[in-house]
């Protein structure tokens, strides 16, 4: 998932019927500790907080590429997610492929939304024709994604991108979704989680909470029993409130529970680039000041006694209780 207005969970979108999902369910949901916070089962403490802070956009343009590195290798950023179809990608993926020890995902992207700056898919056209537009481009918005495609050719196209991630040699850890174009429409969620179940990915999930506002109680819980590992908290309701990008920031992390969180930036190093691009080139490199370089922010996680981590140990859990 990538802007608050992308972002935004219509409930006539997210009724969501698990039951028959990707088949049958497992039945031993206890043996994968559903009863335990995410970070208890990872070894930590029932009282301990832990802090994801995922860069999404990595490999959509250089100066995104360059905050993704900096803030891994200096900074609090966690892991980062790459847009394979994205002209930079292959250089990220080549970084990634070459620092093993960092954590880096698919943001699987069935969009390209900026004006000028546009891409197509990873898969043969002929194969996705509805994902196209008459340019050739990916659509621009996921309503139009929705309206001229359908989940199997998303399907097709998620898999081209993380096929392509392998081939390059990322060691992929997790996957997300740009915009939320897999994760809005019933059937396009059942796609992005045959993905994950595909590829054996742990996968970003929406907190119980906004799940249970979007009268679906039970979605984390049916994947979980498939095996399917994501975080305890993903910080999305909150957005609405985000106008100052450090004061937001500092209070998601002052308010932060026990338990495993995810966070998403769009971290970018401002250029002249990143401002043809983008009018949130600002903003962006705002985000990435925040989560590299600031002394405030630094100094108030230790305040708080979070723990940062990334998705490789959510990976190695999935791939371990999924044997």
């Amino acid at each position: 998932m990538c802007s608050k207005k992308s972002f935004h969970l219509a409930s006539g979108r997210f009724k969501i019927t698990f039951i028959c999902l990707l088949g049958s369910v497992l039945s031993f949901s206890s043996a994968f500790g559903q009863t335990k916070l995410l970070s208890e089962r990872l070894g930590y403490k029932p009282t301990d907080k832990l802090l994801i802070v995922n860069c999404d956009d990595a490999g959509m343009c250089n100066a995104a590429n360059l905050a993704a590195i900096e803030g891994q290798e200096k900074g609090q950023i966690t892991s980062a997610t790459i847009m394979i179809p994205c002209p930079w990608s292959s250089a990220i993926a080549d970084y990634a492929k070459n620092h093993p020890d960092k954590d880096f995902g698919v943001h699987l992207t069935h969009t390209a939304e900026w004006r000028f700056y546009r891409w197509g898919p990873i898969a043969p056209k002929d194969q996705v024709k509805g994902l196209c537009d008459p340019d050739g481009f990916l659509w621009r918005s996921v309503e139009e994604v929705y309206a001229h495609s359908n989940p199997e050719e998303a399907l097709i196209e998620g898999r081209a991108q993380i096929k392509r991630a392998l081939s390059w040699g990322v060691p992929i850890t997790h996957i997300d979704s740009h915009m939320g174009t897999m994760q809005y429409a019933p059937d396009f969620v059942k796609s992005y989680v045959q993905l994950a179940l595909e590829f054996n990915l742990p996968l970003r999930m929406p907190s119980q909470s906004t799940m249970e506002k979007f009268k679906q109680p039970n979605l984390r819980e049916e994947l979980a029993r498939q095996g399917v590992v994501f975080t305890d908290y993903f910080v999305y309701e909150e957005m609405s409130d985000y106008k100052e990008v450090k004061p937001f920031w500092s209070s998601v992390i002052k308010n932060l529970k026990p338990g495993v969180t995810e966070i998403f930036i769009h971290a970018s190093r401002l250029s002249e680039e990143l401002k043809a691009i983008t009018g949130t080139a600002e903003k962006r490199a705002q985000e990435a000041a925040c989560f590299t370089n600031d002394p405030d922010i630094l100094k108030l996680l230790k305040e708080q006694g979070v723990i940062l981590i990334g998705y490789r140990p959510l990976l190695e859990l999935q791939r371990r209780q999924r044997k």
